[in-house]
């Protein structure tokens, strides 16, 4: 790599990573435990805290998923906080590779907040199908009291299903491969992983049909008129229109004017992009620096 390319690369990477929308959030929140993990796991190995013989680190144990009903119970916080928990490296990699993919193009038409709702209601689905699986199906009666989810797939594939539920026409360019269309990678994801229920990891692939499923469902029910995540609507105010010198004529965005609105800002913001993969960050004028930091906003 040039140092054209380095100093591109590097401008791209701290422009997605200073927007304050939930995408580098995400991403980084997940990084952060998984680096926390890692510190815990290597003072409890130099300080003999276990013996030696434990598969997972104390935290690990402490914040994934139990298959157990009576664990459950005691650790309820589990539901959420194994869908933010990794210990091997490429399994996070690969989950933020699509989160960060799967995560653009769903942004390019649906809201910030869309996203995150995906992300938590897309993991606790996985985690239902999970841990209610281990419950009823009788192959797994004997492991159910020791195993454990920890990982964002559920979260990452609810969040790649919706988008290719929503435009399954829009092609991804993959390499060695070429453009496909994304509701044929879509379909690769779910069948893959519902053809690996028999393997060596039998949970993770009922958690991820999960997460796909809530993606799934959420769009469809959206495209025929209901939109799920409007319960949340109360915690939040929503996008206002304002006609000039008129403040009090405000009223809320509807979904079409609200997807109109961004799909605009989306042109401006690909338009920049492309100056900064060109020219790099710092030959963007003030105004566009600003416009970039406002549209980032959730």
């Amino acid at each position: 790599m040039n140092t054209y390319q380095s100093n591109q690369f590097l401008d791209n990477f701290r422009y997605f990573f200073r927007q304050p929308h939930v995408l580098p959030r995400l991403i980084l929140i997940n990084s952060g435990v998984f680096v926390l993990v890692y510190v815990v796991k290597l003072f409890a190995w130099l300080f003999q805290v276990d013996s030696g013989q434990a598969i997972l680190s104390p935290l690990t144990r402490w914040l994934a998923l139990p298959a157990s009903m009576e664990q459950l119970l005691v650790k309820p916080w589990t539901i959420i906080s194994y869908m933010f928990l990794h210990e091997g490296f490429f399994h996070l990699f690969f989950n933020m590779i699509v989160l960060y993919f799967g995560g653009q193009i769903f942004l390019q038409y649906m809201s910030s907040r869309k996203l995150l709702s995906t992300y938590l209601i897309g993991g606790l689905t996985g985690g239902l199908f999970y841990v209610l699986a281990y419950n009823l199906f009788p192959v797994f009666h004997q492991i159910s009291e020791i195993s454990v989810a920890l990982g964002a797939s559920a979260s990452v594939l609810a969040i790649l299903i919706a988008a290719a539920t929503y435009v399954p026409e829009y092609r991804v360019n993959l390499i060695f491969i070429g453009p496909v269309k994304l509701k044929y990678l879509a379909i690769v994801f779910v069948v893959l992983d519902f053809f690996s229920i028999q393997g060596n990891n039998p949970g993770g692939h009922i958690a991820h049909l999960g997460g796909a499923f809530w993606g799934f469902l959420y769009v469809y029910l959206y495209r025929h008129g209901t939109d799920v995540y409007s319960v949340f609507n109360q915690f939040y105010r929503k996008p206002m229109e304002v006609k000039p010198g008129n403040r009090k004529a405000a009223r809320p965005l509807t979904d079409e004017e609200y997807n109109a609105q961004k799909n605009r800002e989306q042109h401006n913001i690909d338009h920049i992009l492309d100056k900064i993969a060109k020219d790099g960050y710092k030959s963007l004028t003030k105004k566009e620096k600003d416009f970039l930091f406002k549209s980032g906003k959730p």
